[in-house]
């Protein structure tokens, strides 16, 4: 029987299961969706596949540099105790080693590893460590020089932050320390010329509404703005901000006296920006009691 990408996607949408364990299943049942469905769960996959609903917020980012580049991946797990899991560990270490040869996250999952993609080996992963994990983001960045950092680090080139720094001129250990401030500080950009201009326009409008609030002038206002939209950029652009290693200098002026231009710079945090729901005890045991 001809396997359609319409069944595929009806096995997937039902399980759980990736793309390539689906076609499979159909493919070795002759298309029948039930019996697809049982095989995949004597497989682990659709095992798996019930625990793709939970919240995976913890985790790891791992950091790899080789060659001019730099990787940052974040692998998520649903608790921190899998996180240090040396077989979580060894999984994660394994993608961001994959990940110096794609371009994005998407490659990454479909790239091999051992005989099988990232997808699949997460797949593997949640049917025998027992929680549901996920591949979630990479950042690359390329330079004469580029230096990593992890802050919490759990076990060599992994932790809760993971930093990688470009430049060219200066010293690794220069790089290092710039590392730190970003995992420390949290830039949203390198420059000015690299920061969103809606974030800028909107930052820049707060301020306006907040001035106008005083009764003042709008050309007094508008001299407000100037100073207020300054300070903002030196909050949030890394080359503008207080280096954390020395108050007194910002980091561009820094790495001018390191003789270093920095270049790029990448930052992952993990389970940044995911929503957790979260219920107290007393409400769990509730809801447990109506079920």
């Amino acid at each position: 029987m001809a396997i359609t990408a319409a069944m595929v996607k009806e096995l997937r949408d039902s399980t759980g299961a990736g793309m390539m364990d689906a076609k499979k299943a159909l493919t070795e049942t002759d298309g029948n969706m039930d019996e697809a469905v049982d095989w995949l769960r004597t497989k682990g996959l659709a095992k798996a596949a019930k625990k793709s609903g939970r919240t995976a917020a913890e985790g790891l980012v791992a950091v790899h540099v080789s060659g001019g580049k730099g990787i940052a991946v974040e692998v998520n797990s649903e608790t921190d105790f899998v996180g240090k899991n040396a077989e979580f560990q060894e999984m994660v270490g394994k993608i961001a080693f994959a990940a110096l040869g794609v371009v994005d996250v998407e490659a990454l999952r479909a790239a091999d590893i051992g005989g099988q993609s990232v997808e699949a080996l997460i797949t593997d992963k949640i049917a025998t460590i027992g929680e549901n994990m996920s591949l979630r983001r990479m950042a690359a960045i390329q330079g004469d020089t580029v230096v990593s950092y992890v802050h919490n680090a759990v076990t060599s080139g992994m932790g809760k932050i993971g930093v990688l720094v470009a430049m060219t001129g200066g010293h690794e250990a220069f790089g290092k320390q710039v590392a730190m401030h970003i995992a420390a500080v949290n830039p949203a950009s390198l420059s000015e010329a690299d920061l969103d201009a809606t974030i800028v326009e909107k930052e820049k409008q707060v301020q306006m509404d907040i001035a106008r609030e005083s009764g003042k002038p709008e050309a007094v206002i508008e001299k407000m703005i100037v100073g207020r939209m300054k300070k903002y950029m030196s909050e949030v652009t890394l080359l503008n901000q207080s280096f954390v290693v020395n108050p007194d200098l910002t980091v561009g002026a820094a790495a001018a006296a390191a003789g270093a231009t920095i270049t790029g710079f990448a930052r992952l945090e993990v389970g940044e920006g995911i929503e957790v729901e979260k219920e107290d005890f007393a409400a769990e045991v509730a809801k447990v009691g109506q079920s």
